[in-house]
């Protein structure tokens, strides 16, 4: 339902509102760091909480953020689980994140989780860790020979003869489309030329009047018309970024290929190269500025904040530093193969899905597409007022974050 109160906006839903309060871990636990080497020789670190005994145990992973302090750690120890946080081989710089070796560190978690004796792991993927547990989820459940044998950007993944264990079950918590189709849906495409972060095209400029823009508080009000022009653009940009990256792959590769019989001093130097690029303006959902977009109770805003100009153009904002590989495999739209579009439809596991109603990252039909796409049998939807972290939308409001985790308690102890 749409909020009636316009004059609200949303606030910065940064990772401290990702953090449980410290009143909730009073009761006795232990914290236990644990080292891991993956398969491709890479370090990651998981943490497991426990209050001792426990069989069963939920997998909390981000691709791109370490979340020891998840505000849903304390849900899953009070249902009388275990709870596994890690990180990725690289926390906090998604730089190069590479979706298909992140895969690597997920698997490494699991194999430490089964040679500890847990017999049940629940995996549960907050916001963008829903889109890398469906994609290990499908390549986990296929057979070797039929995994993704290269990245986007084509390095060889060796997954025929990774060791990837799957989940007994899977839990989604304000999941989005998958970190590509979130930057592709906020992508600014009046952009017109991508090394100069102020150019624009008017008639696709989203914070432009005569578009129909409106400062916060007040929401804008697009066109149906512009709507569809803007968003056939957004695939243009995305096009157009997905060939520039791959021409600087295949740059570097045709000079590789160059030495190998010979080559020359400037072969040598962009064979080496690791080249890095900038994509500004990510930070133009219309949905987030017009909230008569598919409606809910969010406000006017988005999860960087309620000035677009500032998020827009900014040093903060998702995917604004890139190589060509993180790139293809992360932050494209048409490229990443860690979509929900493309994962969910392999998740057979009994399932979990918890959404925010005012979640300014997450709107109801991407929730309702992911859902629809998943072929379990037994899965369970659950709705909660909240932004994107579960944070209460106004003063005095009981936190979307103890309803969602009463939700995930009962789900983990009547399925298992």
């Amino acid at each position: 339902m749409a909020n009636s109160n316009n004059k609200k906006v949303a606030v910065t839903a940064g990772l401290r509102g990702a953090s449980w309060r410290p009143e909730r871990m009073l009761e006795p636990f232990s914290s236990t760091p644990c080292p891991l080497l993956t398969e491709d020789g890479q370090g990651a670190l998981g943490v497991l909480f426990s209050r001792g005994g426990e069989r069963k145990v939920v997998f909390i992973m981000h691709p791109r953020e370490l979340v020891v302090t998840h505000y849903l750690v304390p849900d899953v120890l009070d249902a009388g689980w275990a709870c596994w946080v890690q990180g990725a081989r690289s926390i906090g710089n998604d730089l190069r994140l590479e979706h298909e070796f992140a895969l690597y560190d997920v698997a490494a978690g699991m194999r430490r989780l089964r040679e500890m004796g847990f017999e049940t792991i629940v995996q549960l993927g907050n916001s963008g860790g829903a889109g890398l547990f469906a994609f290990y989820n499908q390549q986990a459940l296929c057979a070797p020979q039929q995994r993704i044998t290269h990245t986007p950007a084509g390095r060889a993944t060796r997954f025929d003869s990774a060791d990837l264990v799957p989940a007994d079950g899977i839990a989604l918590v304000s999941p989005h489309p998958g970190q590509g189709v979130l930057l592709m849906n906020a992508l600014d495409p009046s952009v017109d030329d991508e090394a100069d972060p102020f150019s624009t095209q008017a008639e696709l400029d989203p914070f432009s009047e005569a578009n129909g823009f409106r400062l916060p508080p007040d929401s804008s009000r697009y066109s149906a018309s512009f709507i569809e022009r803007y968003r056939a653009a957004q695939r243009r940009r995305v096009a157009r970024i997905d060939a520039y990256a791959r021409h600087l792959v295949e740059q570097r590769q045709a000079a590789r290929q160059r030495l190998k019989s010979g080559g020359s001093r400037a072969d040598k130097a962009l064979a080496s190269h690791g080249p890095i690029f900038q994509v500004w303006r990510t930070d133009a959902d219309l949905r987030c500025w017009d909230t008569s977009l598919d409606p809910s109770d969010r406000y006017v805003g988005s999860l960087w904040g309620s000035d677009p100009f500032i998020s827009n153009l900014g040093s903060v904002g998702f995917g604004r530093t890139v190589t060509p590989e993180s790139w293809l495999s992360t932050w494209s739209g048409l490229s990443s193969n860690a979509s929900m579009a493309r994962c969910a439809g392999a998740i057979e596991q009994p399932t979990l899905l918890i959404e925010y109603t005012g979640d300014n990252c997450v709107f109801p039909a991407d929730a309702d597409a992911i859902y629809e796409a998943i072929p379990a049998t037994r899965k369970e939807r659950y709705r909660a007022r909240g932004n994107h972290h579960g944070q209460a939308l106004d003063e005095g409001e009981v936190s979307g974050q103890l309803i969602a985790g009463e939700h995930l308690g009962r789900w983990l102890q009547d399925t298992f």
